[in-house]
């Protein structure tokens, strides 16, 4: 299982740049500037006993980008949003472990269960 400092850091690594075959130079309708892309917000990174998850807060609210159980545990149930909140429970032989997360201002931020 990865720990928090190391799901930040492989989240913190550069995606590959898209390779295409068209012209990158600047014409009447290009601009050298990148439009940002709809998923730009905010990434961070949570663990539990029963696994990670990697939850992302955009223009449409909160959103899980992926989640992985722990080695015994398994995925019972994810809401993986848009939403103004979303969770993954992750069910072992005898414990059971609920992530949910909201966005507090534009970051997500793991919340106790209502």
């Amino acid at each position: 299982m990865r720990s928090e400092a190391e799901i930040e850091r492989a989240l913190a690594a550069p995606e590959p740049a898209p390779t295409s075959t068209a012209s990158t130079a600047p014409g009447p309708n290009r601009t050298a500037s990148t439009a940002p892309s709809a998923s730009s917000g905010v990434r961070r990174g949570f663990a539990t006993d029963g696994g990670t998850a990697v939850a992302e807060c955009g223009a449409g609210g909160v959103r899980l980008v992926s989640w992985a159980p722990a080695q015994g545990y398994r995925v019972r149930d994810v809401d993986r949003g848009p939403d103004d909140d979303v969770e993954v429970t992750f069910q072992g032989a005898g414990r059971e472990y609920e992530l949910k997360v909201r966005c507090i201002g534009s970051e997500p931020v793991a919340v106790a269960d209502d």
